[in-house]
């Protein structure tokens, strides 16, 4: 519902809403088998088996989305690595992609290096990992190559120290890559454990790499080198209870943070309807389970953003097509998740895939893959109120993610379908978007990283 809305109580009414695939309406290339009996069980509405967990040969609702969007016309950046490595610039803090903007000083406009996350395995997807750079002044982007070898690196994070890059890569037998940006050298793959690792966040601490699987409903714990590389697992955690939520068939693990306050690492799973807080053991790189928070049944929590006061943050629930205020207890570690509220879409779902907040705490975008539109909500009570005020089309189609410039002047949006990255100039002062320049080109794109 419009308006403000707060941490309840008391849980909303239970619910469970169909889960629907968004289709393509452009020609699709050489589709893979069970993307066509996918496409037929759409039509026909028996869809039960899209929904959850991965099929017997590693295709799951995800995957199926990305080879739709394959067929939706994606450009290629320019060919791979004849351009110098740019050198990331120096800040006390790192932005993960779906990060919040720091406080940082304004930097002179000119260019700054932009990672960007596809799927390689899908016809019409990337070759890798897109360089490109970004003017923070206009908006505007460059593409500058693309790093090879890196398998469906569909998320990036960067270490605090701005030296190494980390992807996951997003296939059944799921695994985490580390690449040296000086030099652009691959550092190499660790497994997970899992399938589909589809989130990855570094510690504050700089040590130790944690990641969601989504195709496993498990999250994965590694060590980090003093040279950015990684050490083999330290734990594995499998979301084995509570049961899954209407229409899952089993967890799904969709993202890791470490709260503000670094004293719990909370994860997200869009199949038990379940956000997961953990204490890491900074020695053994390992996870005990604190606390679970429940959200209504059939929400489908997706992705969790704090307020940069550290009490209070926002949950995106794909699956119900809301968004929820959640306290969150830094002696505890215990989040409660409040009532769920409008999106601004309408009726129907779309797919809200993740909240942006300002870094005074003002404001707040959610990004609506259905809609294809960011949702831009008040922050009030110091956190504790989201108030709706309007949407912004979003210039692409279906945009997976969002994240701000380090300064927070510029939002950047990865759209997915339209293999496009947009880019919106950010009011201090309103909140208002505004758009920067045309859509830039990058084939599937799924994630965007400004440093």
């Amino acid at each position: 519902m419009p308006g403000s809305a707060g941490v309840p109580t008391e849980a909303a009414p239970a619910c469970d809403p169909a889960r629907a695939l968004h289709h393509v309406q452009r020609p699709v290339p050489a589709l893979h088998p069970v993307v066509i009996h996918a496409m037929v069980a759409v039509a026909t509405g028996t869809r039960d088996d899209l929904r959850g967990d991965m099929s017997g040969d590693g295709w799951s609702r995800r995957r199926f989305v990305g080879v739709l969007a394959a067929g939706a016309g994606a450009a290629t950046l320019p060919a791979c690595d004849d351009s110098p490595a740019p050198t990331p610039p120096t800040a006390p803090a790192a932005p993960e992609a779906s990060g919040s903007p720091s406080r940082e000083a304004r930097r002179p406009s000119g260019p700054h290096p932009l990672y960007l996350g596809t799927y390689t395995s899908v016809d019409g997807g990337g070759k890798g990992i897109g360089l490109a750079t970004y003017d923070t002044a206009t908006g505007r982007i460059v593409g500058t190559g693309t790093l090879g070898g890196v398998g469906d690196p569909s998320y990036l994070a960067i270490h605090p120290d701005r030296r190494t890059l980390y992807a996951v890569n997003e296939r059944e037998d799921g695994a985490v890559t580390a690449v040296r940006l000086s030099d652009r050298k691959i550092l190499g793959s660790r497994s997970t454990g899992g399938a589909a690792p589809c989130h990855l966040s570094v510690h504050p601490g700089g040590r130790w790499l944690l990641s969601a699987g989504y195709g496993s409903g498990d999250v994965a714990v590694h060590p980090i080198e003093p040279t950015g590389a990684l050490g083999e697992r330290t734990d594995l955690v499998r979301h084995s209870r509570p049961a899954p939520g209407p229409g899952q068939q089993g967890p799904h693990a969709h993202q890791i943070i470490t709260s503000p306050d670094g004293g719990h690492v909370l994860a997200v799973d869009l199949g038990t309807d379940t956000v997961y807080t953990y204490r890491l053991d900074d020695r053994a790189g390992t996870l005990q389970e604190v606390a679970q928070a429940r959200t209504r049944p059939g929400a489908g929590p997706r992705h969790l953003t704090f307020h940069p006061g550290g009490r209070f943050a926002y949950l995106a629930n794909e699956v119900d097509n809301t968004v929820a205020v959640c306290a969150y207890d830094p002696a505890s570690g215990r989040v409660s998740v409040g009532e769920p509220q409008s999106t601004g879409t309408g009726p129907g779902t779309s797919y809200p895939a993740q909240v942006l907040v300002t870094a005074n705490g003002r404001y707040a975008y959610l990004a609506n893959r259905g809609h294809n539109s960011l949702t831009r909500y008040a922050v009030e009570a110091e956190g504790a109120k989201l108030r709706l005020l309007d949407t912004v089309a979003v210039g692409g189609d279906f945009p997976r993610q969002i994240a701000f410039s380090p300064e927070g002047t510029l939002l950047f949006a990865a759209n997915q379908k339209s293999g496009t990255v947009t880019v919106f100039r950010v009011d201090e002062r309103s909140g208002a978007l505004r758009r920067a320049g045309e859509p830039f080109p990058s084939p599937v794109a799924v994630c965007a990283l400004p440093l």
